[in-house]
């Protein structure tokens, strides 16, 4: 099935300036060096899977304290129509049944129909979003009810392709065991990242996704080091096989 993100150019890492990303490997961390490596490794994984900007909304808020397969299910139970002109005129008790698979469902109501009047103040138009600068909407959308860091900033980079990167426990994960030396906190962290990527929504949405991945796939909570694509560069993974 399509999603939103195919719809985006799908533009190669190589299209960028190599030599300027690799003169910023001098600082001992190698981000882009690991962005790299699993970019190979899994390709791009057209993240998010979503078919309109108002679904990555929903999806940001659905996705808060459960797995992804939980949201999926949520999201499918609004049949054909996702959208911001239902979800405002529902009842609240129906809109709690519909997304109570996605768990914490009384609490994710509220934060729902605030981002939705959030984005209703803008019309719901992408562009007219646009129009403002992405510190201003970013300020804005930590004031809406329910919306954390991460939460704003999956919305402004999957929603509206705006180049803020997206930092999670996975993030937090990943950098500690390589290790990268990139913050404790996740606006330390967040800062660190964009400073070494180019400043592309693209590239900030496919090394996000590509960070999940791996630590679904290899860098879980109980590290699956054999076949690890970072393998021979991570120290954990070195620590693990002496």
């Amino acid at each position: 099935m399509k999603t939103y993100w195919m719809y985006v150019s799908m533009r190669s890492f190589n299209e960028y300036d190599v030599h300027s990303v690799t003169m910023k490997r001098k600082q001992k961390d190698s981000l882009p060096e690991i962005y790299s490596t699993l970019y190979e490794h899994y390709g791009d994984l057209h993240w998010w899977p979503a078919k309109t900007p108002y679904e990555v909304i929903v999806g940001a808020i659905l996705t808060q304290n459960t797995a992804w397969s939980n949201v999926e299910k949520a999201i499918e139970q609004f049949g054909d129509d996702i959208s911001p002109e239902r979800v405002r005129s529902m009842p609240i008790e129906e809109l709690q049944q519909i997304i109570r698979p996605a768990g914490f469902y009384k609490q994710k109501s509220l934060y729902l129909k605030a981002i939705t009047d959030w984005y209703a103040s803008y019309n719901c138009d992408t562009e007219f979003v646009k129009g403002r600068t992405l510190s201003e909407l970013r300020r804005e959308l930590l004031k809406v009810h329910g919306v954390g860091n991460e939460t704003a900033d999956s919305i402004l980079l999957y929603g509206f392709d705006l180049p803020t990167f997206v930092v999670d426990a996975y993030t937090m994960r990943l950098f500690n065991r390589f290790p990268v030396d990139a913050g404790e906190n996740y606006l330390q962290v967040k800062e660190y990242c964009e400073a070494l990527l180019p400043k592309d929504p693209l590239i900030y949405n496919r090394c996000h996704a590509l960070i999940v991945m791996h630590c679904k796939d290899y860098c879980k909570k109980k590290p699956l080091c054999m076949g690890c694509p970072l393998e021979d560069r991570c120290k954990s993974s070195n620590q693990i096989k002496l």
